[in-house]
């Protein structure tokens, strides 16, 4: 059995007995939880609080059990746990939403966004209502909750630092499972290497990877930069991430426990924010203590970036087009 396989399978497993025990209804139900990023994180620490808060509203009928740093396996099992019952909710990047559910897919176009207020600006209105309901409305077993916020991803290597297009090529560069991004690294000249967030450490220790790319707390706080010691600010992707929750979990509660889980998951994703901009300034602080070799691309040779992505705008972009002239519109 592989070791995807074996995760769901206990998970599954953990579902039903969840089930067994919620069939009373003065039991308390005990939600689980999901992060690739460990205890602290903007993202743990949002969802933690969440969890207190309902725990607090319910009278301790519901409480959420936090399993951070991977201890469930990497996002795509995260979605998977989460369609099943396996586990209430998961924190995912969109980018791994994507494949499941393809109108969030506009979001993961590289440069849509101006910058990071910009796409704030767009989650935080009717747009960013729109993709969350388009989960829930997906039929693929999630709600929509909340957004979280994770700032702008840039490029990290082992090799050299990345000051144009052209110290791209050839480097292996891991991105996040969907099509989108591999062919966004292959058009800057990169070889896109589809992964799992969970394997990159070792990737990069071992040389099956020359690079990642990642936010800088990503990048600092699950300890990449120990081992990949350039980072480069380019700002190709500005890809929010989603707190969503089983289907299955969320109709098991009563009406007023839905409004308590969607009243506190949206309080959850603006307070995410703030710890986020602490956790981001403090992730680049260390990294410059570290040593690393930090780069900010210059605007002219951001636009040879962009340039050079235009064959996956002319590639996924066509069919978002309303969607994206709305985002661009957005201020």
């Amino acid at each position: 059995m592989t070791t995807r396989r074996a995760i769901l399978a206990a998970g599954v497993l953990a579902a039903s007995t969840m089930f067994a025990g919620s069939t009373f209804a003065a039991d308390k139900l005990v939600l689980k939880a999901s992060d690739v990023h460990p205890t602290g994180y903007p993202t743990v620490e949002a969802v933690e609080n969440m969890g207190k808060k309902l725990d607090k509203a319910t009278n301790g009928r519901l409480s959420v059990q936090m399993f951070p740093s991977m201890q469930l396996g990497g996002e795509k099992e995260a979605i998977e746990q989460a369609q099943v019952g396996a586990i209430a909710f998961a924190r995912v990047s969109v980018g791994a939403l994507g494949p499941v559910v393809d109108a969030l897919n506009v979001v993961n176009l590289p440069y849509v966004f101006k910058n990071t207020e910009h796409m704030r600006h767009v989650i935080d209105g009717p747009i960013g209502q729109e993709l969350l309901d388009a989960v829930t409305k997906s039929g693929k077993g999630l709600v929509g909750l909340a957004w979280m916020d994770a700032g702008a991803r840039n490029f990290y290597d082992t090799k050299k630092p990345i000051k144009t297009i052209a110290d791209l090529k050839g480097l292996k560069i891991r991105v996040i499972g969907n099509p989108i991004f591999v062919d966004m690294a292959n058009a800057m000249g990169a070889n896109g290497i589809a992964m799992g967030y969970d394997q990159v450490f070792s990737s990069l220790q071992t040389g099956v990877i020359d690079g990642a790319e990642n936010n800088p707390p990503s990048y600092v706080f699950d300890n990449h930069y120990t081992v990949a010691k350039f980072y480069t600010i380019d700002e190709h992707l500005i890809v929010p991430e989603m707190v969503v929750m089983s289907q299955k979990i969320f109709d098991s509660l009563s009406k007023e426990e839905q409004a308590d889980v969607k009243k506190f998951a949206r309080e959850a994703q603006l307070e995410e924010r703030k710890l986020w901009d602490e956790y981001e300034k403090k992730a680049m602080d260390k990294a410059k203590a570290a040593g690393v070799t930090i780069t900010e691309v210059s605007a002219a040779d951001k636009k040879a970036f962009q340039d050079a992505v235009k064959p996956v705008w002319d590639k996924y972009g066509p069919k978002y087009a309303d969607m994206v002239k709305r985002i661009q519109g957005t201020n």
